[in-house]
């Protein structure tokens, strides 16, 4: 008799490394997760700066601590679900790195998104994020360096004041994720980008597809999307948008 590889991953086991901060990654893709696929987590320090050399070399160390500590989990995928830390190019550089530490297909949130758009011919975009000015303006400077044009970019203002706001992103009402998207769309982009993996989007999705008419895209699902691939899974769950419809 052949052993399935676990109990309740016997179709993939994915890792899943998230800020120390974020309670709603995990949350998604655990009610989302195909069945036979289970996650597995663990935590680092937010970094925001990964565009320096300093920053660089701090978050490729953590990432390096965190991928060990779930590489000996028999894991088929390792995804790092942070969108701020992981706007670097290359765009698949931090994504190479776990990979050389573990061996396993790796993904991240930042090269997720540009491919998620890419795959859904999405040229130019309009992106609602809970973050303030700078990290705005870093991303979309990522994504404009990736060939995605940012037509319009909205944020919540979420670490104008300090870092320890990051902790406060994922009390952000349904509402007001709404209001944010609606304020933030261009109706002549290609699609809607709503960034950070520790905003609630998975109930949103659909209803946005159908109201703005575009294809939406968020953080924690084309991180999810990305992951499934690399584990050899078709990437085909029901209710979270054109990107995972198959």
């Amino acid at each position: 008799m052949i052993e399935p590889k676990s109990t309740y991953g016997w179709r993939a086991k994915l890792g899943l490394i998230v800020p120390t901060t974020n309670t709603v990654n995990e949350a998604e893709w655990n009610m989302a997760a195909p069945d036979g696929v289970s996650i597995h987590g663990a935590r680092m320090v937010l970094h925001t700066d990964v565009t320096t050399k300093a920053g660089k070399a701090a978050s490729f160390e953590d990432l390096r601590l965190a991928v060990n500590s779930l590489a000996p989990a028999g894991l088929d995928a390792i995804a790092y679900g942070c969108t701020a830390g992981s706007l670097m190019t290359p765009r698949h550089a931090l994504a190479d790195f776990m990979t050389e530490v573990c061996g396993l297909p790796c993904v991240t949130t930042g090269a997720a998104i540009v491919d998620a758009l890419v795959a859904l011919d999405i040229a130019t975009v309009s992106v609602a994020t809970p973050y303030d000015k700078n990290l705005n303006d870093h991303e979309a400077e990522f994504l404009d360096s990736q060939g995605i044009r940012v037509r319009a970019i909205e944020g919540l203002g979420f670490g104008a004041n300090g870092p320890h706001e990051y902790a406060l992103m994922h009390k952000v009402p349904k509402k007001d994720i709404l209001q944010l998207v609606h304020k933030a769309d261009d109706p002549g982009a290609d699609g809607l980008l709503i960034s950070c993996t520790d905003l609630p989007t998975f109930g949103l999705i659909e209803e946005l597809e159908q109201a703005l008419g575009k294809p939406v895209v968020t953080s924690s699902q084309a991180t999810l999307w990305a992951a499934l691939s690399a584990a050899g899974l078709e990437p085909a769950l029901p209710g979270l948008g054109r990107l995972l419809r198959g």
